[in-house]
């Protein structure tokens, strides 16, 4: 069986109350649409046409990369007229999977299910069973438990009203019995537009079985049509991100208090504390443990890691054994190998640390390379940037830099050098050798502090 997925993103959005098109609005990081594209994409199907409407250049300019045939839905006619837009672009011998823009929670595997159960000679609905059915399209069954109809909440009888189990806006049907269907649609209705619903209506009377498939649950297919329904798809995907992540073996100090915006891939014995946040594309190693308030974006950190509370990673990549924070931050192309340290109040930027080296306290790593077994001492800074460009610190292996230390770059600080505390270095140390920097100290006998005049009320 082959198939053609079409999604419907065309609506306006206007209940969102902003200027990003609704299937743009973030869930977990990605937008709404990248969601509901990557289940498709788990049918491997033949194409996928996305019909889009408001916002559509910047929809299409967000997906550029993605193979995707893009129609246009000029006028907002109804679900029916908007899948009459994608028709002329599917393969008749194909099974055509509708799916909805803006109901990015559904399972690969329900949508499976879904293309399964129409294959090439039936029509497949997904339905739910739902607490509170106001608002939806019922599903009418006949004696049999047969579906008859999809009926719209607003041309609904009192008695269908009553009625639990909801039409959740996806189907599957073969592509030359929905043609045909799509054709015959009537705007006959209290909204004046052509229902996609209504083809159920004609496949029952043509003699077509079809077929509804249950979702596991409301949550699953939910829209999102405001920042509330949002904000609550949100708890949910990030609630099943959780979910999967103990069930691989990572151990989450409180599932509701993490927050993974991207893909975290995780290796055995992971500890994640409270109130983390993963963005992009993160990578943790064998026993690694993130502490609480920690923010991680699009980094790599090997096995036996500690990351410390209240730290920001960003493009870094720390190695095995090391240690990080509290309160530190490595911004992008920062790198640390193998049994490193970078202590609380460090910043360090494009900068290598090298094996075994320390910089544990209060100070700023920019434009870097430092050799092995380096200490840094409280305080140190690298003056990296003229006001036009950057320049590097080399420092060579063994080397040890005193507290409140200031290395003027473009500057060399040789293998086992010593650099006094208070020193401000500007040119070359040789290796092993005492490097000073420091001004005369001098008191000024005769120096008064001054003194404030005080003022009459």
């Amino acid at each position: 069986m082959k198939i053609t997925v079409v999604i419907l993103a065309a609506g306006q959005g206007t209940r969102m109350r902003s200027e990003l098109p609704k299937v743009l609005q973030p869930l977990a990081g990605r937008p709404l649409l990248a969601h509901v594209l990557d289940t498709s994409e788990t049918l491997q199907p033949e194409q996928i046409v996305v019909v889009y409407g408001h916002g559509g250049e910047q929809v299409r300019e967000y997906f550029a990369d993605r193979r995707i045939n893009w129609v246009e839905q000029v006028s907002q006619l109804g679900t029916g007229h908007a899948v009459q837009q994608a028709m002329p672009s599917v393969n008749a011998a194909h099974t055509v999977v509708v799916m909805s823009g803006d109901v990015p929670l559904v399972r690969p595997e329900t949508v499976r299910s879904l293309a399964s159960a129409a294959g090439d000679q039936n029509l497949a609905v997904l339905t739910v069973d739902a607490e509170e059915a106001a608002g939806y399209g019922r599903i009418v069954r006949g004696g049999a438990g047969e579906v008859l109809a999809i009926v719209e909440e607003c041309d609904a009888t009192d008695d269908q009203r009553k009625i639990k189990e909801i039409n959740t806006g996806l189907l599957a049907c073969p592509a030359r019995l929905l043609g045909p269907w799509l054709d015959a649609l009537k705007a006959e209705n209290a909204q004046g537009e052509y229902y996609l619903t209504d083809v159920v209506a004609s496949a029952a009377a043509d003699g077509v079985r079809v077929n509804a498939v249950s979702a596991e649950s409301e949550t699953e297919v939910m829209g999102i049509n405001d920042k509330l329904q949002l904000a609550q798809a949100e708890r949910a995907c990030q609630a099943r991100i959780a979910d999967e992540l103990m069930l691989d073996g990572v151990t989450l100090a409180d599932p509701q208090r993490i927050d993974v915006r991207g893909q975290l891939e995780c290796d055995t014995d992971v500890f994640i504390d409270l109130n983390v946040l993963f963005e992009g594309t993160v990578k943790l190693g064998h026993a690694v443990i993130i502490g609480p308030n920690c923010v991680i974006r699009d980094s790599t950190i090997a096995d036996g890691t500690t990351i410390h509370a209240n730290s920001l990673l960003d493009s870094a990549a720390v190695g095995k054994n090391c240690s990080v924070g509290p309160y530190a931050r490595l911004r992008p192309g920062a790198e640390m190998a193998e049994e490193s340290r970078v202590g609380n109040f460090v910043e360090v930027k494009k900068s290598t640390i090298g094996k075994g080296s320390k910089v544990n306290h209060l100070s700023y790593i920019g434009d870097s390379e430092i050799g092995t077994d380096v200490n840094v001492g409280a305080g140190t800074i690298t003056c990296n940037y003229d006001g036009a460009n950057k320049h590097r610190t080399v420092i060579g292996d063994n080397a040890s830099i005193g507290s409140g230390v200031e290395l003027v770059a473009p500057v060399e600080i040789g293998a086992g050098a010593t650099i006094g505390a208070g020193s401000t270095i500007s040119k070359n140390a040789p290796a092993n050798q005492l490097t000073i920097g420091r001004a005369r100290q001098t008191t000024v006998s005769s120096w008064q502090r001054p003194v404030k005049k005080r003022t009459d009320r």
